[in-house]
Formats: structure tokens, C-alpha cells, sequence
């Protein structure tokens, strides 16, 4: 059994004269999860954002990294399952679903 402990995504955009940066974390707790979201445009105060998800919520969902890993198994069995869904996390923490 997997289990995602913490994920960090960058996004920067070298955009002038406002560069941005957005950064997302999940970490997981004896709860759930929680997600933070925080945006920084150019030399403006960062805007910070976050929010928690139970572990009732979260049950078989997939992050990123679980994600890949999955992709990997995958190819190396080299079988598809048709119509492989999975409920998952998007990079941007909100709940989604993925297919495959």
C-alpha cells in the first residue's frame, strides 16, 4: 500500500515587469491532508491560501507522485485495464478523478 506523506509543486512565469511564482504543498497528517496554495506576483505580499481534506475524503485517492508510479507499473507489465479510472488529487489540490 502506497501513501503520499508530502508534495511540493513550483510554477514560476518569468513574466515582465510581474514575475509569478505559485507553489503548492500537500502534507499529509494523522487527519488527512492539507494543501497549501500560495501565489507571488512580482514584489506584491504573497497571497496564501489553505484548506484540509478528512481521510474519509481522500480513501484510494491518487497524488502526482502515486500517479507516476502507477504509469510505471504500468508499462512495465505492459497491459492497459480498459476504462482505468482512479479518484485523484490535481496539482492545483482540488479532488478530481484521472484516467488512464
Amino acid at each position: 500500500q502506497l501513501e503520499t506523506l508530502e508534495q511540493e509543486e513550483q510554477e514560476c512565469l518569468e513574466l515582465r515587469p510581474h514575475p509569478t511564482e505559485k507553489t503548492t504543498h500537500i502534507v499529509s497528517h494523522e487527519h488527512g491532508m492539507t494543501v497549501t496554495k500560495t501565489l507571488q506576483e512580482g514584489e506584491a505580499e504573497p497571497q496564501c491560501q489553505s484548506f484540509s481534506y478528512s481521510r474519509a475524503k481522500l480513501r484510494a485517492r491518487l497524488l502526482e507522485g502515486a500517479s507516476l508510479l502507477l504509469l510505471r507499473v504500468l508499462a512495465r507489465r505492459q497491459t492497459m485495464p480498459p476504462d482505468l479510472v482512479f479518484p485523484a488529487i490535481n496539482t492545483e489540490g482540488d479532488l478530481c478523478t484521472a484516467s488512464y
